[in-house]
């Protein structure tokens, strides 16, 4: 089962995707639509609610008045966070039961506008963020929905901006132009990675790049490895593991394979090789054949021991390095990463060493095997650089 977040600020057309993903086959669940069943007229939610809010939230007939209870709860954030932590927690658990009766093999899309407000951004394998012009969607509200100008302006002030959604974001899917476009972006997604996505988390298959290709430095890897992190230590909870981004697109200003690198430190390779590898294979991160276990590093030293994950999505390639806490293996990730960090002359070095070798041995074997003399050297110099400066891992 692939499990995708869908969210965008009011009036960014988030519903028209959810309606078009039903179309293509996904099971949407939709958290508004959870949100009125919780507070329906007999139901525990709405006695909560009048308790805190009073009758006032009431219409004619004992329902709830949304439009009462948003006077009262929009702009005033100890009444919001009241309203929340009734409606919230029953959400998630309709929600839950939804997921659950879904088929193994579907993919689930819930639905839900402040899924970046409540931090539920890494509990989900893909996360799609709808998007568009504050102008547009003023106008979308006031003509769609009958909004005052102020009334629309208040509620997207009470959302995330659209910074903090993007930031969250596997995914931008904007919306300012027509019903056509927005039609032909959601069903690329669904073509091209959801459906794709679905097949390898359940298959247990990781994509793996065969040739190697250099991006110039993507100033967002910082960004994407953010959200890799916490996708990784929500699966592999309650342990508290750490976490770290390493190899090139961890240092700024670096040429790199476009593939985010991770390191996970673990206590023991039976830790490793325990029901965690599976909990890392359900949320996205299958285990590579053995023979990607081990690695030569640097020379002299011997095979170190790790175990390694990739991903499922064909949208992000991801290299997952399990590995022992204070292992040689697992230090020298780190120094080598600091040390290029802050050494511009040996950086500009490896990228022309990248760059030749890509010439000379694209094929991605044969690549990272052609690196290791200039590491052994670089090796030593990040040795003495650490005991310089008091380095520690």
């Amino acid at each position: 089962m692939l499990k995708v977040g869908l969210t965008g600020g009011i009036g960014s057309g988030k519903s028209a995707v959810a309606t078009r993903l039903t179309e293509r086959g996904a099971v949407v669940v939709d958290a508004d639509r959870i949100a009125r069943e919780v507070v329906a007229p007999g139901t525990e939610g709405l006695a909560e609610i009048v308790a805190a809010f009073s009758e006032r939230v009431l219409d004619a007939d004992g329902a709830l008045d949304r439009a009462a209870l948003g006077a009262v709860v929009f702009g005033d954030d100890t009444a919001r966070r009241r309203l929340e932590s009734i409606t919230h927690p029953r959400v998630r658990a309709r929600t839950a039961e939804l997921v659950a009766a879904a088929s193994p093999d579907a993919i689930v899309v819930n639905d839900v506008p402040l899924l970046v407000e409540v931090g539920l951004a890494p509990t989900y394998h893909l996360v799609v963020v709808v998007q568009a012009a504050v102008a547009t969607r003023l106008e979308r509200l006031e003509r769609d929905r009958g909004m005052t100008r102020a009334e629309a302006e208040r509620r997207i002030a009470a959302q995330a901006d659209d910074a903090r959604r993007r930031a969250a974001a596997d995914v931008v899917i904007d919306n300012d132009g027509s019903l056509d476009q927005l039609h032909a972006a959601v069903d690329a997604l669904w073509r091209d990675r959801l459906v794709r996505y679905e097949r390898n988390v359940r298959e247990r298959r990781a994509v793996r790049a065969q040739r190697v290709v250099l991006t110039e430095p993507d100033p967002t890897w910082p960004q994407q490895y953010a959200r890799l992190a916490a996708r990784i230590r929500h699966a592999v909870a309650p342990e508290d593991l750490r976490v770290d981004h390493i190899g090139s697109t961890a240092v700024p200003g670096l040429a790199a394979k476009d593939v985010i690198d991770v390191q996970l430190t673990v206590p023991s390779l039976d830790v490793a090789d325990g029901p965690l590898a599976e909990r890392l294979a359900d949320a996205g991160f299958p285990r590579l054949p053995g023979e990607w276990w081990d690695n030569p590093r640097p020379a002299g030293s011997g095979r170190w021991e790790k175990r390694l994950h990739g991903s499922a999505d064909p949208g992000r390639p991801v290299n997952l390095h399990l590995r022992v806490a204070g292992s040689p293996g697992w230090r020298y990730a780190l120094l080598m990463r600091d040390h290029l960090r802050v050494d511009p002359d040996q950086r500009a070095a490896y990228l022309v060493l990248k760059r030749e070798l890509v010439a000379a041995a694209p094929d991605s074997g044969a690549y990272a095997t052609a690196k290791d003399p200039w590491f052994d050297e670089e090796h030593l110099r990040a040795e003495e650089w650490a005991v310089q400066t008091g380095w520690r891992p």
